[in-house]
């Protein structure tokens, strides 16, 4: 659609009154038209109106709006041609619109149409804003802030100053706050949660070593029995999944947050593509058996040592007056 503005159309043309005529009769008896004196007022106002329009024929008028936008639109695609061919400067300009919506409020002072969205977690995790990594994430933000001027008008200025490596730094800041990776039931994004995938394998992002672990409110009480039992298997082995699938799913999942822990088991939403989960080995499930030929304490697994107080019975774990019942 092309909107020209300016325009009007001839029927809306405002229009100047002609004086009135009076017609004037002869003593012949004809009669002969002639104009009634026009008002003095009106007269002096159409002078004043011409005097003005020659004066600003001779002076120097505001350039029309159409005129005005044409010239902006070559010069917008002049700037364009020659930020592509200036990468420092192009770098910049990002950066200063970024940080534009981030660390300020209605600021207009960018003509980049670059917009950075940062989302705020509340119910999608509750307690997550306690967390360590919530906590260095808002910590690193609030010391940007810090460097960077109360008012937007003097935010270029400042980033100027900047290094090319301080540059760097804020500029993946920025970039890192605008990520948005959350599922939501109803707002299916299957293509950027995809992306988020790459980008996890890109930076061979390790959410085990950023502080996460199974617990029963997290995850283990949250979950089915069947997939309690499956992350005990995967981090631990067939023997220590055996030692307590017998068990109701409370204590179930009490004792798989004991055995998980330190494992850096992860669930499946949480994975990186690429990165291998480790899987107890079958030396390592054989020490689950407490006592030694010798009779001397075996040397402690980590099964064991999650548990140090229960000895399960290799056979007939199941107590005879404890009914058999479906698992959950």
């Amino acid at each position: 659609m092309r909107i020209d503005r300016g325009y009007v159309r001839p029927e809306d043309e405002p229009t100047i009154p002609e004086p009135e005529r009076e017609a004037d009769t002869h003593s012949d008896g004809t009669q002969s038209v002639t104009s009634a004196p026009a008002d003095v007022d009106g007269a002096q106002a159409v002078t004043s109106v011409a005097e003005a329009e020659a004066e600003q024929e001779d002076g120097i008028k505001p350039i029309p709006d159409r005129l005005m936008t044409e010239l902006t639109a070559y010069r917008t695609l002049a700037l364009r041609d020659a930020l592509a061919q200036d990468p420092d400067t192009a770098f910049l300009a990002g950066l200063h619109a970024l940080c534009l919506k981030l660390f300020y409020r209605y600021t207009p002072e960018s003509c980049l149409d670059i917009d950075a969205k940062s989302v705020v977690f509340g119910n999608q995790a509750p307690g997550l804003g306690d967390a360590t990594i919530a906590k260095a994430v808002d910590e690193r933000h609030r010391r940007w802030s810090e460097q960077l001027p109360r008012e937007s008008a003097e935010l270029w200025d400042a980033l100027s100053t900047f290094d090319r490596d301080s540059r760097g730094v804020l500029f993946a800041h920025c970039i890192a706050l605008s990520v948005n990776a959350v599922y939501e039931p109803w707002n299916r994004r299957p293509r950027a949660l995809a992306h988020a995938d790459r980008l996890a394998e890109e930076i061979r992002l390790d959410v085990a070593a950023a502080g996460w672990s199974p617990t029963v409110d997290n995850y283990l009480g949250r979950v089915t029995k069947a997939r309690i039992l499956q992350a005990v298997r995967e981090a631990k082995g067939d023997t220590a999944a055996q030692l307590i699938e017998h068990l109701k799913k409370g204590e179930m999942a009490e004792r798989a947050q004991e055995l998980l822990a330190g494992t850096g088991w992860l669930p499946e939403p949480l994975r990186t593509p690429g990165q291998a989960i480790s899987v107890a080995s079958p030396a390592s499930e054989s020490g689950l058996i407490s006592p030694s030929a010798s009779g001397e304490d075996a040397p402690v697994s980590e099964c064991e040592a999650a548990m140090p107080d229960v000895e399960y019975p290799l056979e007939d774990a199941i107590l005879p007056d404890e009914p058999l019942v479906a698992a959950e």
